[in-house]
């Protein structure tokens, strides 16, 4: 009869640990930006049908890195858990806090219980009526959950991005520049003998949840994912 080896909670979890946060570094990155005319959500993605952004309901959208099947059955149960919260109290009480929470809980349930981690990191964006109530939660493969503020990046070199937005941002961007600083940190720098790397509009997912779609389109559902001409025209 053979004899398991021990191995320490605090090593089983680190390698748990190193093995998710290697797997979403592969990814490319995310950036989740908001600014006046509502939040924005960019990624570097060629593929135009399997989505690292999307609807959850009414206000609130869903960003992900990391392997695709895994965060699209998380993505497919919040639209499920907004649904019916929505259908049984009110289409109010759906809010991205709520549904971070539950993402936590799930994510955190998976690591410690699971032989393997699931691979993601994901962020939950809600729009408010004005910019200082909207709402950015980060969510890492451990089930740690985050209140961020301005902007969030995940994926890639995360770090480089996100010091390329920090020293833009600011909160009177419109779509378009916002859409610009985020595509200007996803692009890694040039070397002195190069040309200056783009990406072309193909090679980006582009979405914005607007501050102000009941006014301008009639629905409360404020989601909208642009086309590549619309990307087009805002990197102009």
């Amino acid at each position: 009869m053979t004899q398991q080896f021990y191995v320490s909670p605090e090593q089983l979890m680190k390698d748990r640990a190193d093995f998710a946060r290697k797997g979403i570094a592969r990814g490319r990155s995310v950036v989740v930006i908001s600014c006046q005319d509502g939040i924005a959500l960019v990624a570097e993605n060629p593929s135009p049908s399997l989505h690292k952004v999307g609807e959850i309901y009414d206000k609130i959208a869903f960003a992900a890195v990391g392997k695709y099947n895994e965060f699209e059955s998380l993505r497919q149960a919040g639209v499920r858990y907004a649904d019916v919260r929505g259908y049984s109290y009110d289409r109010e009480d759906v809010t991205a806090r709520g549904l971070a929470s539950v993402y936590a809980q799930s994510l955190g349930a998976v690591f410690t219980a699971e032989q393997k981690p699931f691979e993601v990191e994901l962020a939950v964006a809600e729009v408010g009526p004005t910019q200082g109530e909207d709402h950015l939660y980060r969510l890492t493969f451990d089930g740690s959950i985050a209140d961020e503020h301005s902007f969030v990046v995940m994926g890639g070199q995360a770090d480089k991005v996100s010091s390329v937005i920090g020293q833009g941002w600011r909160s009177s961007l419109s779509l378009a520049e916002a859409v610009r600083l985020a595509v200007s940190g996803l692009v890694p720098p040039a070397e002195a003998d190069e040309q200056p790397k783009t990406l072309p509009p193909g090679a980006l997912e582009v979405a914005v949840l607007d501050r102000d779609s009941e006014a301008t389109r009639g629905s409360r559902r404020a989601f909208r994912r642009l086309n590549d001409a619309e990307i087009t025209a805002l990197l102009a």
